[in-house]
């Protein structure tokens, strides 16, 4: 793309991001919150188009200017300066312009928001259990490393360990736009404990990760909520298992059923069945998006059809291998242990690269 056309593209932004500076201070705006959540997100994301566009002009600038020093300096150690200011400025803009072209593309406005994780056990009974239960020792590992909060809202656990079922909330930074790539089927090969023949075995477990919907998402009326009280069941001590205080709801239009039952209290209890529910609702209309960019894009296919295999933990060789983006690496224990940021980082490029192609900047 040309260096006007471009900066032509960057000048009409940055008379948006003024326009949004003054509307979020006004008064009548404040006070339509979903309308000033809205601005505040479209302000952060022209902020970092304003600060490169700011860094590409002055690399521009510092390019004409180490070329009229060149074609007037006499003396040598300024033609020197020049010359390095000139090869540094000329190397940064290729990247400059890749990061602009991609910050020009529209971004997935759910990327910034908390997410709503379950993981259940599949095919390969007990096993798929225990590795269910090893999965989401990685993501607490994870995201205990990138500062996140972890809190479960619900779970099953299995005869011999691990999970049936869990379901989790993760709360922090662009947490959706990060872990949305773990959607999918998640295949291990090893041998089980349950084997006494020495065996490998090929079990599974489906993760799908949700992007947590707020209350102005999606309205529910109060009158289309039924709500079940009961005792929690599992760890907890007596207090959980013999105090009312777990909550399921079911929304009546829909028929989704969440349930909660990690806190003593009831009315947290059903504060975060609450937020599960709007997010499951939410996410019924999120997921026609979602099956429209899965045809695509290659690394969304997880989240557009979450049946898809997207990667193998192999044990006996020490291997991960994700399948969308052939990227196979031999780390598998660190990878359990929460290192999974190389892998995503890969995802991501490739996602990248691909609304890059989408868009045809």
């Amino acid at each position: 793309m040309a260096e006007s056309n471009l900066l032509s593209r960057l000048d009409g932004l940055v008379s948006r991001f003024e326009e949004v500076g003054t509307l979020i201070a006004d008064p009548a705006v404040i006070a339509d919150m979903k309308r000033f959540v809205r601005l505040n997100k479209e302000y952060r994301d022209l902020e970092k188009i304003v600060a490169t566009r700011t860094e590409y002009v002055n690399v521009l600038n510092g390019i004409q200017e180490a070329k009229i020093l060149l074609d007037t300096e006499q003396d040598p150690d300024m033609r020197d300066m020049a010359r390095e200011e000139l090869e540094a400025c000329n190397s940064r803009i290729p990247s400059l312009e890749e990061e602009i072209k991609l910050l020009l593309v529209p971004a997935d406005t759910q990327d910034e928001k908390n997410a709503i994780v379950e993981i259940r056990g599949g095919t390969g009974g007990d096993e798929a259990a225990i590795f269910a239960g090893d999965l989401y020792r990685m993501y607490v590992k994870y995201c205990e490393g990138k500062g996140w909060k972890v809190e479960v809202t619900s779970y099953t656990e299995g005869t011999s360990g691990g999970f049936k079922e869990i379901i989790f909330t993760v709360t922090g930074e662009g947490v959706y736009g990060i872990l949305k790539y773990e959607s999918g089927v998640h295949r291990v090969q090893r041998i089980p404990q349950t084997e006494t023949q020495g065996r490998v075995h090929t079990s599974a477990a489906t993760v799908a990760v949700l992007p947590e919907a707020e209350e102005f998402d999606v309205e529910i009326k109060e009158s289309d909520i039924r709500t079940d009280i009961f005792c929690a069941s599992g760890h907890g001590g007596q207090s959980v298992n013999t105090t009312y205080s777990a909550i399921r709801l079911v929304h009546i239009p829909t028929g989704i059923t969440v349930q909660c039952q990690d806190e003593k209290s009831q009315l947290k209890n059903k504060a975060k069945a609450m937020v599960e529910l709007r997010t499951r609702i939410y996410n019924m209309e999120y997921q026609k998006y979602l099956d429209e960019i899965a045809s695509k894009r290659k690394t969304m296919v997880s989240s557009g059809d979450r049946s898809a295999k997207i990667r193998t933990y192999n044990y006996p060789q020490g291997r991960i291998t994700d399948h969308r983006i052939n990227y196979t690496i031999y780390n598998l224990s660190a990878f359990m242990d929460g290192d999974i940021q190389d892998c995503i980082n890969h995802l991501t490029v490739a996602e990248n690269a691909e609304r890059l192609k989408e868009s045809e900047l």
